[in-house]
């Protein structure tokens, strides 16, 4: 095998060395290496994203196939690893101050992200498989990771027992598109289907809903969400938001990539399962988060709501409505690590606190971060000129050209239904009675709402890069 194919894999490849070398580093030099482990991580991570933007941006496989490389995997891997590192920055302070500093947990994290990688760059349904495998068995870990606390132990292993649920039924759905199609790799399989009409085979469509049922299940899509609001309550905050950011992002990169590129041609047959599975995630998001007491809970039907709202940019099927799933993401993470640093800052002298009551009279208390969280909440609801409005617009847009107008419109009511529980929080900080304030939150939480705080509101301004950077990558997939 040329060298030339090794250097296409190249951010995966130092990913892969520096996990080992940052867990054999942590082994060695025993207690106290946390917090220099953690930042190599970082950097590690950081420098991975460097080697993806200095890729030449061509499409290229390598490895029989089995992984590609474009400008629309280059996208995704950037929003994705720039999630995780800020995601360990953010459980730095806390681990600390909760007694979990573990070296390990970087490591895991660093894992995870390779997986996530591996993922959005599969060419395969083998390797697609190995993508998911290596970051959900790191996230596994990571959700158990408080061994001391019930809470945390349930949660794993609840995300555990589902996840290997899932994996069989993506299994079991890939065994069945091999089965009718003879091939596992993805232009192969479009090629065959283009050559022996096989679109309109009912083993292959049952392979494809099983495909869907597997992914839906990583990225939290209903009818497979039964674990997200447990296991974002249950586990350490900073490991809620990084479930939250980067997960999301690899598994819908992985949804687009393998839905357009092998059956871009059977959009009119898998269309109605995404338009389904969308509606779902949307209405359950929006009506089930109305009564939620805990935030981390709240964000959690949140997060279902929103992958509703990325997933109606895919069933339309076109190249807008990937341009707008892609612009939508990069918004939605940005929003999410503001709303989490926040979160995170919910810290009184008995410790943490997760109550939305608790965030009564925050407005006078710490009126900046009150501020930022109104913005953040605002934006999710998608309330303009807010970065959260162009997020839905974008992909409301795409459904409505493509025909899809119950879509849209249903979209849009759930967008209003959501946007009273949002406000509510709102409400509370601004006019309920003042409760004990919090303690004051650390300067790396404070940058990071605050340039979370500043993109959500100046999207407006001046949002080309973003939007040209997507449509460049999204056209990829359509060539």
């Amino acid at each position: 095998m040329e060298l030339h194919n090794f250097s296409i894999a190249l951010p995966e490849i130092f990913l892969a060395v520096a996990s080992m070398v940052l867990l054999m580093l942590g082994v060695f030099k025993g207690k106290g290496a946390t917090g220099m482990v953690s930042w190599l991580a970082v950097g590690s991570i950081l420098f991975a994203a460097l080697l993806v933007l200095m890729g030449s941006g061509n499409s290229e496989t390598t490895f029989n196939g089995l992984f590609k490389t474009d400008a629309f995997g280059s996208f995704m891997k950037v929003l994705a690893l720039c999630a995780s590192a800020l995601a360990i920055i953010m459980s730095m302070d806390f681990n600390s101050r909760e007694k979990i500093d573990r070296f390990e947990f970087p490591v895991l994290i660093v894992i995870a992200t390779l997986g996530m990688m591996v993922m959005i760059s599969a060419n395969d349904l083998m390797s697609l498989y190995m993508g998911i495998e290596l970051m959900s068995l790191s996230l596994y870990v990571t959700a158990a990771f408080r061994r001391d606390s019930l809470r945390a132990t349930e949660a794993g292993l609840k995300y555990f027992v589902l996840g290997a649920l899932s994996s069989g039924m993506l299994l079991y759905g890939c065994s069945l598109i091999y089965g009718f199609s003879g091939t596992t790799q993805f232009e192969l399989i479009a090629a065959s289907l283009a050559e022996g009409g096989a679109g309109a085979n009912v083993g292959l469509l049952v392979g494809i809903v099983f495909l869907i049922a597997g992914l839906a299940f990583k990225v939290s899509a209903v009818p497979f969400h039964m674990w997200t609001p447990d296991v974002y309550e249950g586990v350490p905050t900073p490991v809620t938001a990084f479930f939250a950011a980067a997960p999301k992002v690899a598994g819908m990169a992985l949804f687009i990539r393998a839905f357009i590129e092998p059956f871009g041609d059977m959009v009119g047959q898998w269309q109605q399962v995404i338009v389904f599975v969308s509606i779902a995630s949307m209405v359950l998001g929006a009506f089930a988060a109305i009564n939620q007491k805990n935030i981390k809970r709240l964000m959690a039907y949140s997060s279902i709501g929103h992958i509703g709202y990325a997933l109606v940019g895919l069933a339309a099927g076109s190249e807008e409505g990937i341009k707008g799933i892609l612009v939508y993401l990069t918004i939605y993470v940005i929003m999410n690590i503001g709303t989490f640093a926040i979160i995170l800052s919910m810290r009184q002298k008995d410790g943490m606190v997760e109550d939305i009551s608790e965030l009564a009279g925050l407005g006078k208390s710490r009126p900046m971060m009150a501020l930022l969280l109104m913005i953040f909440m605002f934006s999710l609801a998608g309330i303009p000129p807010l970065a959260g409005f162009f997020g839905k617009f974008y992909v409301f847009m795409a459904a409505i050209n493509a025909e899809l107008y119950a879509l849209a419109i249903i979209g849009l009511l759930s967008s209003v239904v959501g946007a009273f529980y949002y406000i509510r929080i709102v409400k509370i900080m601004y006019f309920d009675d003042e409760k004990e304030g919090f303690v004051p939150q650390n300067k790396t939480m404070t940058l990071i709402m605050g340039v979370s705080g500043a993109f959500t509101v100046l999207f407006f301004v001046y949002p080309a890069p973003l939007l040209e950077t997507a449509a460049a990558a999204a056209g990829v997939l359509f060539q």
